[in-house]
């Protein structure tokens, strides 16, 4: 028997990293939202590596930080070390990266989700949804319990029709032995959306006093404090190392004579891998001429033993598996403690969403995480928040959020799903963004604390904040451009320090920091200097007076992008009505329903003339005539 169990503004189905954030989101909005998951004990759970950041994926962090999401703040509380990585290099590709404490950081989540205003946690299995007149309107559990609400967010992660492959052994299951989601899955098939079938997987796990340490190399974290949020006081100085070892000729024998029983080659796997994480047979079959690869140790938390093998992901049979761990050097006697596997599900294809990631054919449904096709707990996060931002947007009359590629790599990341797809699970680099100049790990509060305020998710506190670093930036490159810099010794010994030319005349500070070779702290021997500007308004000072030509140009191909981008498409056009497009691209305009000039040129198929014809079309006017005929 059916009953009642409740109305909401909004409900989430999931307590992953897309579940946590959506939920929370639409909850600072305002929206009454429950939170549906299978095991309160997995909140936010981190079923592969036990890290979060790195290239892209740690600015995507500070960029949910920046809009009022929980990650950040989290991982602050919650990791073993901390590293930021290229910084080398300039500050475009610099991201921090964290080693988790994971059962840490499932504390601290289900602590933030508890005490969150308008959200109630609940665990339980969602079956199927709740339909209306072609519109969800709730979700039914396998206790026959009906939930309403105005809208539906899914984020499954990898549980709809989980399989779990090792060797010949297949069993459904969701990640660590969860349950998996089946009729979810069902329901979803028959109502005529399209999935898709991917694969992922994980390494085993030793036991920490069984690894020889002596053999391999120490990997510690950054003496510097850092954070992922912006709202982070408080540091943890205490870090854990990891330790680096590497496979040899040893490794690579046991794998290439045990192939045909690994579940990828076996002909068991149907789903597709991720590119840039692949096995570790995966490995050794693409990079053959490769005589080692890397692998790291990664304590899995503070308070357990188990350590993470990084770079070993398979899914051969576990006796091989032993076998395989005991030939690399510090592993000789390692006890493992779980098992690798690889596992498959189901995946929506992105294409069917809109860049809310509402689905167009459901009004009402929403989904975000690994459900759409992507890899990794940040991707998972960033598309969480957007999709509780729009739910919940939705339900208190707001407009919706919808970040372009120019704003934040949340952006790329979901105009790269919507408009493009993916054929594989879909991970964020930092080559996938055009203007990664502009999105920085360094001015994630500078591009969307505003935007996150307006939509509640910002403390006024936070905001006043906010609004005052970026007076005191603006104040220090108005003061430096006044300081006059004349060769006097001081000066000319600086310059020399740091290998750059002498002056010849007077100069002001301000072109004087433009010099690469020059940094704020060289000038501030030789100026008179605020001791308590903070450093992050030194950094930011320096950031943005240096790389200000490029950051010019930047921004002068942004804005002719956002002439694209504003050339509106209506969803209702008839493309099979403009002569001359091609027939790929009104097939591929059809399934995708661009709302802009700029995201049909993104569609793979459309190219250059089929866009031409495009705007030829909408700058005579015919759009508007064919949208409103229809």
């Amino acid at each position: 028997m059916v009953y009642d169990a409740g109305h909401y503004d909004v409900i989430v189905v999931g307590a992953g990293h897309a579940g946590v954030e959506a939920g929370v989101s639409a909850a600072k909005m305002g929206a009454k939202t429950l939170m549906l998951t299978l095991n309160l004990d997995m909140v936010a759970f981190m079923p592969c590596n036990p890290s979060l950041g790195g290239p892209a994926k740690g600015i995507v962090i500070r960029e949910v930080d920046a809009l009022g999401g929980v990650m950040g703040k989290v991982i602050d509380k919650a990791h073993i070390q901390m590293r930021m990585l290229n910084t080398r290099k300039g500050p475009a590709v610099q991201a921090l990266r964290a080693q988790a404490d994971k059962p840490l950081y499932i504390k601290e989540m289900k602590h933030v989700l508890e005490n969150q205003e308008n959200l109630t946690l609940r665990q339980g299995m969602v079956n199927e949804l709740i339909m209306e007149n072609g519109e969800c309107r709730g979700v039914l559990t396998e206790t026959k319990a009906a939930y309403y609400a105005d809208q539906v967010i899914i984020t499954t992660g990898t549980f709809m029709r989980g399989k779990v492959l090792m060797g010949d052994l297949e069993y459904e299951s969701g990640p660590n032995n969860q349950r998996a989601s089946i009729k979810l899955a069902e329901n979803l098939d028959s109502m005529g959306l399209n999935l898709t079938r991917f694969k992922t997987g994980t390494p085993p796990r030793v036991n920490s006093h069984s690894v020889d340490y002596s053999q391999t190399e120490e990997q510690p974290g950054e003496p510097r404090l850092q954070s992922f949020s912006y709202e982070t006081t408080d540091y943890l100085a205490d870090q854990i190392p990891c330790w680096l070892t590497y496979t040899n000729e040893f490794t690579h024998q046991v794998i290439n004579d045990n192939l045909t029983s690994s579940s990828m080659y076996s002909g068991m796997k149907r789903g597709t891998g991720p590119r840039y994480c692949p096995s570790i047979e995966d490995k050794i079959v693409r990079f053959h001429d490769k005589p080692h690869h890397q692998i790291f140790l990664e304590p899995e938390g503070r308070d357990t033993e188990e350590v993470y093998v990084q770079g070993l992901s398979t899914s051969l049979p576990e006796e091989v598996q032993h076998e395989m761990v005991k030939t690399v050097p510090g592993l000789e006697n390692a006890e493992i403690m779980r098992m690798g596997y690889a596992i498959e599900y189901d995946a929506v294809v992105p294409t069917q969403l809109w860049p809310t990631l509402e689905l167009k054919a459901v009004p009402g449904l929403f989904t975000a995480g690994q459900i759409n096709g992507t890899s990794g707990y940040e991707e998972a996060a960033a598309q969480g928040i957007m999709a509780g931002i729009n739910a919940a947007a939705k339900v208190t009359g707001r407009d919706p959020l919808v970040l372009d590629r120019s704003q934040a790599y949340i952006g790329v990341l979901i105009d790269d799903l919507v408009t493009k797809g993916t054929k594989e699970p879909y991970r964020l680099l930092t080559s996938r963004a055009e203007y990664r100049l502009l999105l920085r790990h360094d001015n994630a509060d500078l591009r969307l604390t505003k935007v996150g305020y307006d939509y509640g998710l910002i403390s006024e506190e936070r905001y006043s904040q906010f609004v005052e670093k970026k007076r005191l930036v603006e104040q220090e490159k108005e003061r430096l451009a006044k300081i006059t810099l004349k060769p006097e010794p001081a000066v000319q010994q600086m310059l020399q320090e740091a290998n750059s030319s002498p002056l010849k005349e007077a100069d002001n500070a301000y072109k004087m920091l433009k010099r690469p070779e020059i940094t704020y702290a060289m000038l501030e021997k030789v100026i008179e200097s605020d001791e308590l500007l903070p450093d992050v308004v030194k950094q930011q000072t320096e950031i943005q007076i240096k790389y200000e030509g490029y950051i010019k140009k930047a921004n002068e191909q942004v804005e002719r992008m956002l002439k694209m981008e504003n050339k509106k498409i209506p969803d209702n056009l008839d493309y099979d009505a403009i002569d001359g497009l091609a027939y790929e691209a009104k097939d591929k305009l059809k399934k995708v329903r661009p709302l802009s000039v700029g995201q049909a040129s993104r569609i793979a198929g459309v190219n250059p003339s089929d866009v031409s014809i495009l705007l030829v079309y909408i700058e005579q006017g015919k759009i508007a005539r064919t949208a409103t005929a229809n």
